[in-house]
């Protein structure tokens, strides 16, 4: 390999000067042994550039020489899926691809066309290389049952399906092939957690691992009743109020909501409750109107095409039980489909007089 030799203690001055001049072969690593340095360059050096560097450091003496010598390769990563399917994959296709790509922790979660299947493997191998994770795994299902659990295929990597996933300062455990978690929501998350004001009660009606009690406690002094069906789900959530430093407290409790409600919930208020069940939320508006304390807030989630359905619903189910509704704000907080959007509605629920 065509190299520079350079006296050791005058290396990375003259490697600056190389690599500025965009001489420098950054496909092999610098070698070092006990009185030189080894510069990979793209071409042999020319006497008028070895005097220009002696010149510029100002050492007429310096010991410069061109030489041929074995280098060690350096790996070189694909700084973006597309580099990393190029030539694979074409720009169409890779499009597509692109689309629905989630990093949770060490894990990748990839959604591959129909069409595409057949070069699964390749995917997930440059996708292992692209994001330097431990694990691709590969969307077999839409989410499904009351669990909220969906079907993966390993397709390159650790068959290990456990990560932590760090967000806003927290960590979150979870085992992907048994529990529901959207990196997407972050954002949401946080905007939720800032609008929280201390000492709040609040209940998530539907909260999985925990990623929204788990950040909000871990930035307000609150108390948060967290309840979920899945008990993979409230399982990770007990280690994640352990994996984080909180300033408020959660009480987690898996089961049914309806039940818990009527078992461990009698006569309790809460100054906002979650509703992060895009699909079936809908179906819950009675209980959480119940359970809202008098100008308590609702933080109401659902998949539509528009925000009227959904304000709709929550003044529907808060008329039944003579209350007002004042909608404080709607966003669309994430795509799930053409057309469709998962969108949150906060509403703010107060006595009639």
């Amino acid at each position: 390999m065509k190299s520079l030799k350079v006296e050791l203690h005058h290396l990375n001055d003259v490697r600056k000067i190389i690599a500025e001049k965009e001489l420098m072969n950054m496909n092999y690593k610098i070698k070092t042994d006990k009185n030189y340095g080894y510069i990979p360059i793209k071409e042999i050096a020319t006497p008028t550039l070895i005097e220009e560097i002696k010149n510029t450091l100002q050492l007429p003496e310096l010991n410069i020489t061109n030489c041929e010598t074995e280098l060690v390769a350096t790996k070189h990563y694909p700084k973006s899926i597309t580099e990393a399917l190029k030539g694979k994959l074409n720009p169409t296709e890779i499009e597509e691809l692109k689309k629905s790509f989630d990093t949770i922790g060490n894990i990748v979660i990839l959604e591959i066309p129909k069409e595409l299947e057949k070069y699964k493997k390749t995917i997930g191998e440059a996708t292992l290389n692209f994001t330097k994770r431990t694990s691709v795994y590969m969307k077999k299902s839409p989410i499904e049952g009351v669990t909220r659990t969906r079907q993966l295929e390993l397709i390159a990597g650790e068959n290990n399906p456990v990560t932590i996933h760090k967000e806003h300062g927290t960590r979150l455990k979870l085992d992907v092939t048994n529990v529901y978690f959207s990196p997407r929501l972050a954002t949401e998350r946080k905007r939720v957690s800032d609008n929280v004001k201390e000492d709040e009660k609040i209940l998530d009606m539907f909260c999985g691992i925990g990623p929204f009690p788990i950040v909000i406690a871990h930035n307000k002094k609150c108390q948060i009743t967290a309840v979920d069906i899945n008990e993979y789900a409230i399982k990770y959530l007990k280690e994640n109020i352990k994996l984080n430093k909180l300033k408020g407290s959660i009480n987690p409790i898996c089961g049914d909501i309806i039940e818990v409600s009527e078992n461990n919930l009698t006569n309790q208020k809460f100054d906002r409750i979650i509703m992060n069940l895009p699909g079936l939320a809908y179906q819950f508006l009675d209980l959480a109107i119940k359970h809202v304390e008098n100008e308590g807030i609702i933080n109401y989630y659902e998949f539509s095409d528009n925000f009227g359905q959904g304000i709709e619903r929550i003044q529907k189910a808060a008329h039944k039980q003579n209350k007002n509704v004042e909608i404080l704000e709607n966003r669309k907080v994430k795509s799930s489909s053409p057309g469709m959007w998962h969108v949150g509605i906060d509403a703010k629920i107060t006595e009639k007089e």
